[in-house]
C-alpha cells in the first residue's frame, strides 16, 4: 500500500513566515516524517564546469541509514538548494534484499532522480554487504552510479569535511596543527570507534552489536540500569529511585513486571531507557553515576585502542564525538572528552558538527566528479605491488593476484557441451543415459592427475603428522563439499573436529542458501584464513571449479604468506597463473563441459567429492586409523555405528558378538582399546 505524506518546502517564502505545502507519495513502509528543506548554496567550480550547458541540474543524493532513522539529502546545483527526507531505521543485517529495495524506493519516491548516490548504512561490514546495497540501489536508481559504505565512514567524512573547511581558512596553521588521524567515537543505540589516517588506513574497534559489544552505548546504559536496580533490590530489599523511574517510564507496576517486559523488549526499547539514567544522574543518583562513569571509560578506552592501531601514542589525533548519546548529552560528552585528553595528552576532541548524511553527500560528489566505481577497501597484501619503491597511495598496487575473467574464456566449465545441445528436447530416459555417460569421463580425468593427487595426499599426511591441520576453502558447491568432507572425518576416523576444517564463502548461511556474491571478496577469504589461525604446519586446499574464485585466491594468498602449503583444485586445465602467485600444487582434471552449461554442481561437483574423499581417506589410512579395510577409529555415536563397531571387533578377533559388545562397553566404545583388550599384542 502506498502512503501520501505532507511536507513543507522551506524556500524564500518560508523566510517570510509563509509556508508552501505539498504531498509526496512514498512506497509501503513504516510510518515516518518527511520534512523537505530547501536552502540555496552554490556548488564548487569544478561541478559548474562539468555541468555547463546541461539543461538539468546535477543532483547528488546522500543516504545515511542507521538503527534509529534514515536521512536522505539531495543537493542540487541549479540554485534551488537542498532537499531532505527522513525515513525509518535500516540496519543491513536486519533487512532482506526485498526489504532493502523497498526502503530505497521509499526515498526515491520523494525525490527527483539523482546523478550519483552514496549510501552509508549500519551493518555494512564487508564487500559482500556493500554489493548488496549496490544491487538494491541499481533496482531503484537504474543507471545511477552508487557508492556503498557503512555509516561510520560517512560520519567521519562529514567530520573531516567540516574541519578541512576550517583549515582552508587558516592555511598557515594547517600543516603544523592538523591531526594525522581522525577517530570517530560513536555512541547511539549501539557504539563503535572508527579511525582513519591521512593516507587512508583504517581501524575499527567495537561495532559488534548489542550481544557481543556496544560498550558505552544507549543500549548498554539501559541494560546496566535494569540489571543494577534488580541487583540492589535483591541485596537491600529496597527499590531504588532509578528503579522507580524505569517503572514509570515503562508503565509497569512492580519490579516483577520487568521480567516479562525484558523478554519482549527490542534493542531500541532498552536503549530508550538511557534517557532516564541521564536524568537520574543530573539529580545526583549514585547508581546512575556509577553506570555512566563505566560507560564513559568504556568509550574512551575503545577510542584510545583505535588510535593506537593507527599511530604511536602521543601523535596528534582528533577524536570526533558522534551519535545521539554523545551529541544529546553534553555533560556525558564532556566526561568522555576529559578521559580522552587524560589518556591521550595531544588529543583534539570535538563533537560532530554536521549530520553524518553530509558525509554521504560529499562521497556522492566525489563519485560524480571522478566517475569511478568504488574500489573496496582491502588489506595491502591482497594485491601485487606494481613498484616496491612506490610511495604509499591508492595507485601503488597493480592487478589483483587472482586470474582475470579472461582466463575463463577457455575453461571447460564455461563451454557448451556439444552432446547436450538438445537437452531440453530429450526424454527423461534419454537424459539419464546422457548424464551418466558424461559422468563416465570423470574417473579417467582424475586418474590423469593421479601423480599430483598423490603429492597432495603426502603433503596432507606430513602436515597432520606434524600437528598441522587440513583446510578446505571454497564458494557455493565447492565450499559445501569441503565442509561436508571435513564434517565426516570426526565420526569416521575419530579425528578432532579441528583437524580437518571447511570454510565457505558467506559463512554458515551459505551452506543452505545461495550467497553467490560472497565469492567475489578476496579480503573475506584472507580474513577467514587469518582468524582460523592458519600457520606453517597447515595445508590449505582451495576449491574453485573455474579456478578463478577471488574468495579462494584471497585465502590461498594469505595462507602462503603464513607459510602454509597451498593446493588449488580446479577443473580448468587452461588456467594461467603467474609463477609468483602459483600455489604449491595445482590439480586440474579436464572433465569437459557440463551438460548444463556452467552448472559446476554436476561433473565438477562429483569430481570434487571423489578427490576430497581420496585426500582424507588415504591420509587417515596412513595415519593408522584403518586396519585391513575396517575403520578401527570409528566413533560409535549411534545404534548403527555401535553395531558396526561390534562387527569390526568380531572380524578382527574372531570373538562372538556378546563378547565384542561387552568389551567395547568396558572400553568406552573405543574400538582400538577393545582390540587391545582382546588381542594384547595388537
Amino acid at each position: 500500500m502506498s502512503v501520501c505524506i505532507t511536507v513543507r518546502l522551506l524556500t524564500s517564502a518560508a523566510a517570510a513566515n509563509t509556508h508552501a505545502w505539498t504531498k509526496v507519495k512514498v512506497g509501503s513502509h513504516r510510518h515516518f516524517a518527511a520534512p523537505i528543506r530547501l536552502a540555496k548554496k552554490s556548488g564548487p567550480k569544478i561541478l559548474r564546469r562539468m555541468t555547463e550547458g546541461q539543461s538539468t541540474p546535477v543532483r547528488l543524493l546522500g543516504v545515511e541509514a542507521g538503527g534509529t532513522s534514515t536521512i536522505a539529502v539531495m543537493e542540487e546545483w541549479d540554485g534551488n538548494g537542498r532537499r531532505e527526507i527522513i525515513a525509518g531505521p535500516a540496519n543491513l543485517r536486519l533487512l532482506t534484499d526485498s526489504q532493502l529495495s523497498r526502503h530505497f524506493r521509499t526515498i526515491a519516491n520523494g525525490l527527483p532522480r539523482p546523478d550519483a548516490v552514496a549510501i552509508g548504512m549500519a551493518g555494512a561490514r564487508t564487500e559482500v554487504d556493500r554489493e548488496r546495497i549496490r544491487r538494491a540501489a541499481v533496482k531503484v536508481w537504474p543507471g545511477v552510479p552508487c557508492y556503498a559504505t557503512n555509516d561510520l565512514e560517512t560520519a567521519l567524512i562529514a567530520a573531516d569535511d567540516a574541519v578541512t573547511a576550517v583549515y582552508d581558512r587558516r592555511r598557515k596553521r594547517r600543516s603544523k596543527n592538523a591531526p594525522t588521524v581522525n577517530v570517530l567515537v560513536l555512541s547511539g543505540t549501539g557504539s563503535c570507534c572508527f579511525g582513519r589516517t591521512c593516507d587512508g588506513q583504517t581501524a575499527k574497534v567495537g561495532g559488534w552489536g548489542h550481544i557481543l559489544g556496544d560498550k558505552g552505548s544507549g543500549f548498554e546504559i539501559g541494560l546496566r540500569a535494569l540489571k543494577a536496580v534488580v541487583y540492589y533490590y535483591d541485596c537491600d530489599g529496597v527499590w531504588s529511585k532509578l528503579g522507580q523511574r524505569l517503572l514509570r517510564k515503562l508503565q509497569l507496576n512492580e519490579p516483577d513486571d520487568l521480567i516479562g517486559w525484558a523478554q519482549r523488549a527490542g534493542k531500541d526499547d532498552v536503549a530508550a531507557l538511557a534517557v532516564e539514567v541521564f536524568n537520574a544522574w543530573s539529580e545526583g543518583d549514585k547508581i546512575a553515576s556509577d553506570i555512566l562513569e563505566g560507560a564513559a571509560h568504556s568509550l574512551a578506552d575503545d577510542a584510545i585502542s583505535c588510535a593506537k592501531r593507527l599511530v604511536k601514542t602521543g601523535a596528534r589525533v582528533r577524536f570526533v564525538l558522534a551519535g545521539g548519546v554523545l551529541l544529546k548529552q553534553p555533560r556525558f560528552a564532556k566526561k568522555v572528552a576529559q578521559l580522552l585528553r587524560r589518556f591521550w595528552p595531544n588529543a583534539i576532541v570535538t563533537p560532530l558538527k554536521r549530520e553524518s548524511v553530509w558525509g554521504a553527500v560529499q562521497l556522492a560528489r566525489r563519485h560524480f566528479q571522478t566517475g569511478r566505481a568504488r574500489v573496496p577497501a582491502s588489506h595491502d597484501s591482497l594485491s601485487t605491488p606494481r613498484d616496491p619503491a612506490a610511495k604509499p597511495g591508492p595507485s601503488r598496487y597493480g592487478e589483483p593476484f587472482f586470474p582475470s575473467l579472461e582466463s575463463l574464456r577457455l575453461s571447460p566449465t564455461e563451454q557448451r557441451n556439444p552432446r547436450s545441445m538438445n537437452l531440453d528436447r530429450l526424454s527423461i530416459a534419454e537424459a539419464i543415459v546422457l548424464m551418466l555417460s558424461e559422468d563416465e569421463r570423470i574417473p579417467p580425468a582424475i586418474l590423469a592427475e593421479r601423480k599430483k593427487i598423490e603429492q597432495a595426499v603426502k603433503l596432507i599426511l606430513r602436515a597432520l603428522k606434524r600437528g598441522g591441520r587440513l583446510f578446505y576453502i571454497g564458494a557455493g558447491t565447492s565450499g559445501r563439499l569441503g565442509v561436508l568432507d571435513a564434517s565426516e572425518c570426526p565420526p569416521t576416523f575419530r579425528a578432532p573436529p579441528g583437524l580437518v576444517q571447511g570454510i565457505i564463502a558467506g559463512g554458515q548461511r551459505a551452506l543452505w542458501e545461495s550467497t553467490e556474491s560472497a565469492e567475489d571478496d578476496p579480503v573475506a577469504g584472507a580474513q577467514a584464513i587469518q582468524f582460523r589461525g592458519v600457520n606453517r604446519k597447515d595445508v590449505v586446499v582451495g576449491i574453485a571449479a573455474s579456478g578463478r574464485t577471488p574468495f579462494v585466491w584471497g585465502a590461498l594468498h594469505a595462507a602462503k604468506q603464513r607459510g602454509a602449503k597451498t593446493i588449488l583444485l580446479c577443473f580448468n586445465p587452461h588456467l594461467e597463473i603467474s609463477r609468483r602467485n602459483r600455489p604449491d600444487l595445482v590439480i586440474a582434471p579436464d572433465v569437459g563441459p557440463e551438460i548444463l552449461t556452467g552448472s559446476t554442481r554436476l561433473k565438477s561437483g562429483t569430481a570434487t567429492k571423489l578427490i576430497l574423499n581420496i585426500f582424507t581417506t588415504l591420509a587417515m589410512v596412513q595415519m593408522g586409523k584403518v586396519v585391513s579395510n575396517l575403520m578401527v577409529d570409528v566413533n560409535p555415536s549411534n545404534v548403527k555405528l555401535r553395531n558396526r563397531a561390534v562387527r569390526i571387533v568380531c572380524e578382527l578377533t574372531g570373538v562372538e558378538d556378546v563378547t565384542a559388545k561387552a568389551t567395547l562397553e568396558k572400553s568406552g566404545w573405543v574400538v582400538k582399546q577393545a582390540l587391545r583388550r582382546l588381542r594384547p599384542s595388537a
